[in-house]
């Protein structure tokens, strides 16, 4: 499991940090803050599927569950993670991916 670094974009510029991906990463609640964040997604010739975690809960308790989405093969495709989605037990949200081939991810504050 590997965290993943947050890019904060300034007036002046700001270098931005690709994440390689791995088949789980983290992003942490405080990384979040009380607006979220966007997760851009990049491939490069795979199409990877990506599942985004889920803290909440159904009306009896039970863990909400979560699909994979698919990727393109080539290009970028962007998430909207909520504070809504950290796992209040650990203070994470997961990324899992799979396949990892020609993936990266970069992190934005929402």
């Amino acid at each position: 499991m590997a965290a993943l670094t947050m890019s904060v974009p300034t007036a002046g510029g700001t270098a931005v940090t690709v994440n390689n991906a791995s088949a789980s990463d983290t992003i942490t609640q405080a990384q979040l803050g009380t607006q979220g964040c966007i997760l851009l997604v990049r491939t490069a010739g795979t199409i990877n599927t990506i599942t985004i975690s889920d803290g909440g809960a159904t009306p009896a308790g039970n863990p909400a569950s979560v699909s994979g989405v698919a990727t393109v093969a080539t290009g970028v495709k962007a998430f909207q993670i909520s504070p809504s989605q950290v796992n209040l037990g650990t203070g994470l949200v997961t990324i899992t991916s799979t396949p990892t081939t020609a993936l990266t991810y970069e992190v934005y504050p929402a």
